[in-house]
């Protein structure tokens, strides 16, 4: 199997080491086509830097990844990396696509403006199975733990995971031995994230800070909770508390997707001409 290997945090990003040595171990071919700068939120944003009309790309090699692993920094956005993929343009056309390890937890429906799920999300639309990997820190500590929960998830997607939906995985920046499990969890609701505006020295600065709780149990906290069960409004508990409980988490996104019974209007042209 061929895997694409990319992320939004750059070629230079060490996340991009996990994937492919998870992928090698399982025996995988595998390529790296990074962005040659960092696009976080990029979403599944088609942009990117041409000379004279064509995207821009150079042979890197991120560090920690074998020289004998064909790798290159793209000046492009990670969705329309993948995108470029999906058309053999780098190498023959994946069957799976790695993205990440990012930099930070990608949870709840802010989902929607992460490049790493972006990049993924983009390989689905062309029937390419794709898994968006996330460990839960700006400054990870534990990068390898996130190559040990993604390995069975990797097993499991190349046989069973839909070629039109995409993994969303998000693990805690702990030791392995310390990450309690990993659990399939819903999306955490957009009304449980907080935003704040910042206005020091004359600039905006945006930030987030998650505040949902579960079952009366504040999301930071060690209590323990159980992630099997249904809290009392009968949901099992979200991406964003299981992961700030300890647990990695997986959950499968679909995008993009239509409602076929909303009740919309239609319009059959103006009248005739009288």
């Amino acid at each position: 199997m061929h895997v694409l290997v990319t992320n939004d945090d750059g070629i230079d990003s060490p996340g991009l080491a996990v994937l492919v040595a998870t992928a090698r171990a399982a025996g995988h071919d595998v390529t790296v086509a990074a962005p040659a700068r960092e696009y976080s939120g990029a979403s599944a944003s088609l942009h990117g830097a041409q000379e004279d009309g064509s995207l821009a790309v150079t042979e890197r090699t991120p560090p920690g990844v074998p020289d004998d692993v064909p790798s290159y920094a793209v000046g492009a956005a990670p969705a329309l990396i993948a995108y470029y993929g999906a058309f053999g343009a780098f190498g023959r056309r994946p069957d799976l696509l790695l993205s990440g390890v990012n930099r930070g937890q990608n949870t709840g429906h802010l989902v929607l403006h992460s490049g790493t799920a972006g990049a993924a999300m983009a390989g689905a639309l062309h029937g390419i199975r794709g898994i968006a990997v996330s460990l839960a820190s700006s400054a990870p500590r534990h990068w390898d733990t996130a190559g040990a929960v993604l390995a069975p998830v990797l097993a499991w997607a190349q046989e069973h995971a839909p070629t039109d939906r995409v993994l969303n995985l998000n693990v805690p920046d702990l030791p392995p031995e310390r990450v309690r499990g990993l659990r399939r969890a819903p999306l955490a609701r957009l009304g449980a994230v907080q935003a704040t505006v910042d206005r020091t020295g004359g600039a905006l600065r945006l930030t987030y800070a998650d505040v949902e709780t579960f079952a009366g149990a504040d999301a930071r906290t060690d209590e323990e909770i159980d992630p099997d069960a249904p809290g009392p409004t009968g949901e099992l508990p979200t991406d964003s508390v299981l992961l700030a409980h300890g647990w990695a988490t997986l959950t499968q996104l679909r995008a993009p997707a239509d409602d076929p019974d909303a009740p919309l209007p239609s319009w059959d042209g103006p009248p005739p001409a009288r």
